[in-house]
């Protein structure tokens, strides 16, 4: 499956819907949609992640790249992730700087 990443912005909150692969050859298109997130000056980020069918290191240090971009004091929380990307989150410790929250 293709990776894609969609922006939605309401109010103070930016949502970001991602399906398919997050890998290096992919890192770089959700790199520019959380550039556009961060641009918003929202101060809630939600990725949601129910579609998102790998990631790989690369899609983590993505995540880190969010979180840099969007500030410590945006709250990133991921939903709905499957449990393979979400125990490759928590394996990181990357789940003690966002939140992951089930579907």
């Amino acid at each position: 499956m293709a990776f894609a990443a969609v922006l939605e912005l309401a109010g103070d909150t930016a949502t970001i819907e991602i399906s398919g692969e997050l890998d290096a050859s992919t890192a770089t298109h959700f790199h520019d949609v959380i550039d556009d997130a961060a641009g918003s000056g929202a101060s809630h980020l939600e990725i949601k992640a129910d579609r998102l069918s790998y990631m790989s290191s690369a899609g983590l240090r993505s995540l880190v790249f969010a979180r840099q971009k969007m500030g410590e004091e945006v709250r990133i929380v991921i939903t709905g992730a499957t449990e393979t990307v979400a125990r490759t989150i928590r394996l990181a410790g990357f789940d003690h700087s966002i939140e992951l929250v089930s579907a």
